[in-house]
């Protein structure tokens, strides 16, 4: 039987097409800044899919988007395109009641990471709705929201190459108190930022040997 999947993501993970049509995408058949991708074959989640037969029952994933409330240009994303507004949504949907879910991919931080959000600081409780505008809180907060809703399912926390130290370590305390799967990657080839098809295939054998 094939594992359900869920991915929660950003721009890394995106193809229109294969997302919500209402979201920001970044890769689809026409090249971006010289990546080459442009199939949804050559997404390191399809490849991923192909190899250790895995069923993705939805690609949540949004272009641009951040973890927490503070987007570019200091945004407010918190009922937008914020991985924590997406999963309150989900949540309210009922897609976790209605659904198995085996795996957890959540691959974000990146844009956090390069946004100029303020970083606040690492909070494991009585964090508030203004504690989210900050990028510590909020990762802490979303993934417990997650394990919250799915307790018995395997949250793995894809780590991009190049992010602020700070959210490293914010990262790596999160998987230690909340029993999640780390996957930190050592090397991504890109180009603009993005990976192209080689770095698609670095992402996908990274996750595949953690698997």
């Amino acid at each position: 039987m094939k594992n359900n999947v869920l991915i929660i993501g950003d721009s890394y993970s995106t193809f229109k097409g294969f997302i919500p049509e209402d979201y920001a995408f970044y890769y689809s058949e026409e090249e971006r800044e010289g990546t080459g991708v442009t199939r949804v074959e050559e997404t390191w989640w399809h490849l991923l899919k192909e190899e250790a037969n895995l069923n993705i029952l939805l690609n949540d994933s949004w272009s641009g988007s951040t973890i927490g409330y503070t987007g570019y240009n200091g945004n407010d994303t918190s009922k937008s395109s914020s991985f924590i507004y997406r999963l309150r949504r989900l949540k309210e949907n009922g897609f976790f009641e209605e659904n198995r879910i085996d795996k957890v991919f959540v691959f974000g931080g990146t844009n956090d990471s390069w946004c100029g959000a303020p970083l606040g600081e690492i909070k494991t409780d009585n964090i508030s709705e203004n504690d989210l505008y900050n990028v510590l809180p909020a990762i802490y907060y979303f993934f417990a929201s997650l394990k919250e809703f799915l307790p018995k399912t395997k949250i793995y926390c894809l780590m991009n190459t190049n992010l602020l130290p700070e959210i490293y370590d914010c990262f790596n305390t999160v998987c230690e108190k909340l029993d999640i799967l780390p996957i930190k990657f050592e090397h991504i080839t890109k180009n603009g930022g993005h990976p192209n098809i080689q770095g698609m295939i670095d992402i996908k054998n990274a996750v595949l040997k953690a698997l």
